[in-house]
Parts: structure tokens; C-alpha cells; sequence
């Protein structure tokens, strides 16, 4: 008598299965020779399925992106309205990029395949987007200003770059700690914002 096995959807199947499975293909192939069919046969589930989870393969190395913004939006708008603006901002920064050091994938390997994969620029610069215009709202309302105005942009897009640089040091560096990159690189935040 022989047993056939269905190898079906999983029972529940998660992010972060989805995850895990598709930072070991990408790891083992490349990102740009993985295709989605291939990380959904491999989670045991089907493209049309996968595509719930992720719309796209580029969502995949942003994880759960929507709800860190979320998160992040609620950091800033819960710091002491009597705390120097460049210190909200920087302590929301450090704040966002703190993760557990058991996730899986690592946020190191996460960030490294979002910052060195030519293929996940474009991408990238729509996140980047995102993250910036809850700096520029946190610092117009802290301000009196509207968002788009010079100094929130301004703080966005140097907050950005800001951040950008401390994790290329970070990725370049095994041995070195983002949390203390980031705080010392939004310190340059402070002489911008020492008026506000």
C-alpha cells in the first residue's frame, strides 16, 4: 500500500515563513534569480496565495513595512511635547530601527539585501518616501508649519541621510552597533534644530 502525500497550503502559513524562506533563496540564488513561484512552491503555497501576503517581490526584504510606519508615526506623536525637536526626532529614528536580535531574517541581513540589491532601488525610494513624510508631519506639527514646507522636508531628507550613512558603517562593520550609529549620526540634527 503506498500513502500519497498532498503537499497542500500549510495549515498557517506566515510572514514570517514567507520570509525566512525566500532570505535563504535569495541568499542561495541571488534576489534576481528567485522568482515568486519558486519561494511560494517552496513556502507550499501558490503564487496567487503568496501575492496576498506580498503584492510584489520587492515587499518581501520590507517585511512588515506598513506596520513599522504605523509604529513610528505613534513613537513620534507620543514623545514629551517639552523635549528638544531634534531629540524627538532622533530618539524616534533610534527607536524605529530597534529590533529583536533573534529575528529572523537578522535586520542586518534585511537591510543588507535592501541596500546593496540594484534590483530594490526603485523600490526603496517609494519606502524612503513614506518614512520621510512622517518626520516632515511630526516636525511641521511640532513647528506650526505644513509638512511640506522647507524646514519638515528639510529635516526628512537629512534625517534620511542621516540614517542611510550610519547603516552603510553598520553594514560595512560586523562588529559595530547600529543603535549608537544612529544616535550619534542624528546628532547633526541639533545645530538645524536648536532653535526649535
Amino acid at each position: 500500500m503506498t500513502t500519497t502525500l498532498l503537499r497542500g497550503r500549510p495549515a498557517s502559513t506566515s510572514h514570517g515563513e514567507i520570509e525566512r524562506v525566500a532570505f535563504r533563496l535569495f541568499a542561495e540564488q541571488g534576489f534576481e534569480a528567485t522568482p515568486l513561484e519558486q519561494i511560494a512552491a517552496e513556502v507550499g503555497i501558490g503564487r496567487r496565495t503568496l501575492a496576498r501576503y506580498y503584492p510584489s517581490k520587492n515587499d518581501i526584504p520590507w517585511g512588515g513595512f506598513d506596520r513599522t510606519i504605523a509604529s513610528f508615526r505613534t513613537t513620534l506623536a507620543q514623545m514629551p511635547a517639552d523635549l528638544p525637536l531634534w531629540e524627538a526626532v532622533q530618539r524616534g529614528v533610534v527607536a524605529f530601527n530597534t529590533f529583536p536580535a533573534d529575528t529572523s531574517p537578522s535586520h542586518r541581513e534585511r537591510m543588507g539585501l535592501i541596500m546593496r540589491t540594484p534590483a530594490l532601488q526603485a523600490h526603496s525610494v517609494l519606502r524612503y518616501a513614506e518614512w520621510r513624510a512622517v518626520i516632515a508631519a511630526y516636525v511641521g506639527a511640532r513647528t506650526g508649519q505644513p509638512a511640506t514646507a522647507l524646514l519638515p522636508r528639510t529635516v526628512a531628507q537629512v534625517s534620511l541621510g542621516l540614517a542611510i550613512a550610519a547603516y552603510e558603517v553598520w553594514l560595512d562593520d560586523p562588529e559595530s552597533e547600529l543603535a549608537p550609529l544612529l544616535a550619534a549620526g542624528m546628532e547633526a540634527l541639533r545645530g538645524h534644530l536648536s532653535t526649535h
